[in-house]
């Protein structure tokens, strides 16, 4: 095949630049494209206009041509008919034409019914308009597009997809449509580009490059490695091609249809194959398991079960009134709540205990089953639902996993309910501190090297034994997001089986797409396991086995410089992860998912489920488990496509702020290199977006498969602080009260925008108009102040930019509430601390605005935290019970600018313990409780283990790889 050269004018090119998505370029052009041809048949046009509008139509095919080779409507033939039309100057016909697309593509009614232009073409207009097929002809049915990657001809792509239509059954539940490429590298891009496509047929013998070099959409393939694919046969890439289609969408149905017989190859490629087909089987059979395995993605087993148990009629003789919706609509005073909820809302409220449904608590029917499902959906090998949002998930899984004095390595900021989880399971705390962001007072994450040099601290004095999670928050609020597939390999070099909690309340989309899904617990602990099982990877651990054992193994800073490497008959993969489903994908408030991917899950199985019952309301609510189970369809059936969308509405928002002359003057969206220290950024790339040059082709790629830390470009912190407006004041003031615009998160100089998958086009135009309003609005105050105002917006422009207090690290904890009194030990007994508060005698309030603090600094005393304070949000401490009070806290307290601040009352102060209380606990130093007898007891037998280094599990006898 002969490659199509692409000439198109310089404004084309120019735009193209600018784009980040080729979806987003293709709606764009197509109504470009209808403006064009509206001109072209303008009776009235100069031939000046018609030879422009001529040039602009011809880049349009252009750029379109080659991305409707990956869609289904409109078809080749239908883009063979637009160039006739234009061919012949028959303007009229092709505007009418390219408006009827451009309505079918907007509208999604090609979806709902089969759309003939050449047929509609032929037919005689009243209204000169090409109209809607109606009645009998529409479909109600879920469409979707079938990719088939064989390298065939126009007439047996006719013949294949007639067989296909010939099977259709009126009972079919889905109607579909197909999708023929001819290469190896057009199903990756075809994969990649179309969200439309649900399943994949790979035949047998296609050639591996395509003809197609429009620049964006090569772009998609720059993330792939095409040497072994290219080298190989043309009869032999289906399989390879089939397990690359599987790494980028898990979720599609892959067959294969082989010349080879197939008992010979079946071991080994149905791990991504559904099912494998010998030469041309008949349709029927394809057609058959093509929806059928599109309907167990569509399954939803406890929203199903749901829906069937509300239009059953029943007697309500237990204790919910508002069961069947008797107590509301029997009512003369609150039948508004049915006016307003609907009436299923109440129909489908009823209990475990009243019988009918299943039981969260223990699940054995439809929710066991959506559990199952959603296991599937996001790549984990158990799934718990939670009807009480992600702060009860994070209580659980602590509490299923660390026992009283476990020492548990903890993300400082993390969010609050870690901290209380802490507590309740009695863990010694370990906090670790994230690398700050000053100039915009916020933190981003905390550094790999920070947490291998804690796990070596508590190796060299002997409690490695006790250490047993990592729980870190990935994407943080601001969308920082860690490599965790390095974290964890390099701690597992450490300690073979520390367990990781990986908090992503925020980050539950990020399943979806393949260059989010790299960076999830999930993804990343199989990834892990799948590695540690090859004999590539024994020949590297060996090679580095061989290097380790030269060094000194008390070498600290030759470790934290090494990229360290777990023992592969050792390394366990032990990994959690937390996600809030109704933050970012659909659900109900408060509907929350934990996810397992935990080789030894049979060893905590009880414990898991005890925790589950303690923390687990006995009448959760059905309809939060009813969206969970209907959020997890879409994530498998759609989430591809709205998480592209959600992308690239976030990219065009950053776009246009950056563009804008009188945005970019007051307002600044931070850039990976404002939110990343550049020796975090490996690939050197500081943002993916410049005015100038526009989108680079493989800027984001190339960050996220490298950087310690990248940026979730979905998250746009906004930098107001050139505004002279606070942060919190910002959001109050201006986006809620005048514009009613809602987000979250503050800091003293930014706000924090979100794109979602529920975002819409119109919704981030409204918002660019109205940060323009708050721009004119700010330039034109500026024009009319008095100097002596001037001297006063100066100031505050001052304070929001340059005079920031730094962000304060964690102090240290008090000695009574370390073990054996040592704040150096780097862990403290939270727990201890908060009981001892539950005796007001034992605690005092001190003003922080009076100075009385300081001056108790002042004589010596070491001033302790009786309480959590968490300013909101975000949501993270900024002192624990047991917690000494820095000069950097307080400092800091006093310039939080956010109004909610739990654990603190103004007109009291902080909760402190009193010297008494903290001198009768350092003044009984030889009465020790059990568990520090206990304590001591391990310590010394630790000392006589060698080496230092034993897994848990280990009959073996083997150590770590790191001694």
């Amino acid at each position: 095949m002969s490659e199509k050269a692409i000439v198109l004018s310089t404004t084309a090119r120019k735009q193209l630049r600018h784009y980040h998505s080729a979806t987003q370029l293709r709606a764009d052009t197509w109504h470009r494209l209808e403006q064009y041809t509206s001109k072209l048949a303008d009776r009235h046009a100069r031939k000046a206009d018609i030879a422009k509008f001529s040039k602009a139509v011809e880049d349009a095919f252009s750029i379109l041509e080659p991305m409707e080779t990956y869609t289904a409507f409109p078809s080749l033939s239908d883009f063979e008919l637009l160039w006739k039309l234009y061919h012949r100057e028959d303007y009229p016909a092709l505007a009418r034409v390219v408006a009827r697309i451009v309505r079918a593509l907007s509208s999604h009614t090609y979806r709902r019914y089969h759309i003939d232009l050449h047929a509609e073409m032929s037919q005689e207009e009243d209204d000169n308009q090409l109209s809607d097929p109606t009645g009998s002809q529409v479909n109600v049915r879920p469409y979707f597009e079938l990719l088939v990657v064989d390298d065939i001809n126009r007439a047996e792509i006719a013949r294949l997809r007639q067989g296909l239509r010939d099977m259709r059954r009126p009972e079919d539940k889905f109607i579909y449509d197909l999708v023929v490429v001819p290469s190896f590298e057009d199903a990756l891009i075809a994969t990649l580009f179309n969200h439309n496509i649900q399943a994949c047929v790979i035949r047998y013998g296609f050639p591996f490059r395509s003809i197609h070099q429009l620049d964006i959409l090569q772009r998609l393939l720059s993330q792939f490695d095409d040497q072994e694919a290219e080298e190989q046969p043309d009869s032999d890439r289906g399989p390879l091609l089939g397990r690359l289609i599987s790494d980028l969408r898990p979720e599609l149905d892959l067959y294969l249809v082989t010349d080879v017989a197939v008992e010979e190859i079946a071991g080994d490629v149905t791990q991504c194959f559904r099912r494998i087909f010998y030469r041309q089987e008949d349709y029927l059979e394809l057609h058959l398991s093509i929806l059928r395995g599109v309907a167990l993605r569509y399954e939803t087993p406890f929203f199903s079960a749901l829906r069937k148990y509300s239009r059953q009629p029943t007697g309500v003789f237990h204790a919910l009134p508002i069961s069947r919706g008797k107590s509301v609509t029997k009512s003369h005073w609150i039948r508004d709540m049915v006016d307003f909820y609907g009436i299923s809302i109440f129909l489908a409220e009823t209990s475990a205990t009243s019988g009918g449904l299943d039981s969260l608590l223990q699940p054995h029917g439809p929710i066991k089953k959506a559990q199952q499902l959603a296991a599937r959906a996001f790549g984990a090998k158990q799934t718990f639902f939670s009807t009480n949002g992600t702060s009860t998930s994070n209580k659980i899984v602590v509490q299923a996993l660390v026992r009283p004095r476990d020492i548990v390595l903890v993300d400082r900021d993390c969010h609050k309910s870690h901290h209380y989880g802490m507590m309740l399971s009695g863990a010694h705390v370990s906090y670790l501190d994230s690398y700050p962001l000053d100039e915009y007072s916020m933190y981003g994450a905390v550094p790999l090297e920070e947490i291998k040099k804690r796990l070596l601290h508590f190796r060299s004095i002997g409690q490695l034994h006790r250490v047993k999670m990592l729980l870190l928050t990935n994407c943080t609020f601001d969308g920082v997001v860690y490599n965790v597939e390095r974290v964890m390999e390099e701690c597992l070099a450490i300690k073979p089986d520390l367990i990781f909690l990986w908090d992503e309340a925020w980050f539950a989309f990020a399943c979806c797409t393949p260059t989010y899904r790299m960076r999830t617990a999930m993804g990343a602990s199989k990834r892990l396991q799948n590695r540690y099982r090859t004999d590539e990877y024994r020949k590297k651990y060996k090679t580095y086995s061989n290097k380790m054992a030269k060094l000194d193994p008390k070498d600290t800073e030759a470790l934290l410089n090494l990229e360290l490497m777990p023992d592969p008959d050792l390394v366990r993969i032990r990994a959690y992860a937390t996600h809030s489903t109704h933050k970012t994908l659909t659900s109900l408030r408060q509907g929350s998912m934990m996810h397992v991917y935990d080789q030894d899950f049979h060893k905590v199985e009880a414990a898991f489920h005890e925790a589950f019952m303690t923390h687990t309301s006995t009448s959760p609510n059905y309809q939060i488990l009813a969206s969970l189970d209907v959020g997890r369809r879409q994530v498998e059936l759609e989430g591809y496509e709205l998480v592209q969308k959600q992308l690239e509405l976030a990219m065009a928002l950053r776009e246009r702020v950056a563009k804008n002359p009188l945005l970019n003057k007051y307002f600044t969206i931070l850039l990976a290199k404002d939110m990343v220290p550049a020796q975090y950024r490996k690939s050197g790339i500081d943002a993916y977006y410049d005015p100038q040059t526009g989108w680079r082709n493989t800027n984001m790629e190339e960050a996220w498969s490298q950087d310690d830390f990248v940026v979730d470009p979905s998250r746009l912190t906004l930098y107001v602080g050139k505004t002279g407006i606070d942060g919190d004041t910002f959001k109050n003031e201006y986006l809620m009260d005048k514009y009613g615009i809602q987000i979250n998160k503050t800091s003293r100089n930014t706000v924090l925008f979100m794109t979602n998958i529920g975002t819409t086009r119109s919704s981030v135009a409204y918002l660019i108009g109205v940060l323009v309003k708050i721009a004119a609005e700010i330039e034109e105050n500026m024009e009319t102040m008095s100097s002596a105002e001037r001297k006063i917006h100066d100031k505050k422009v001052r304070g929001l930019t340059h005079d920031l207090p730094p962000l304060p690290d964690f102090s240290h904890f008090h000695p009574a509430f370390c073990p054996d009194g040592k704040p150096e030990s780097l862990n403290g007994d939270i727990r201890k601390a908060y009981f001892l508060a539950y005796d007001e005698e034992q605690y005092e309030y001190l003003r922080i605005d009076d100075g009385s603090i300081e001056a108790e600094q002042a004589r010596g005393r070491e001033v302790v935290s009786s309480s959590f304070v968490i300013p909101y949000p975000p949501g993270f401490p900024i002192l624990v019970p047991g917690q000494v009070i820095s000069a950097d806290i307080l400092e800091f307290m006093r310039a939080l600018d956010v109004k909610e601040i739990h654990g603190y009352r103004e007109e009291l102060g902080l909760s402190v313990f009193t010297e008494e209380a903290m001198a009768k606990l350092v003044a009984k130093p030889g009465v020790a409780s059990l568990e520090e007898e206990v304590a001591k007891l391990e310590a010394k037998v630790a000392t006589l283990i060698e080496p230092e280094v034993v897994a848990e599990d280990n009959p073996k006898g083997k150590v770590s790889s790191v001694k």
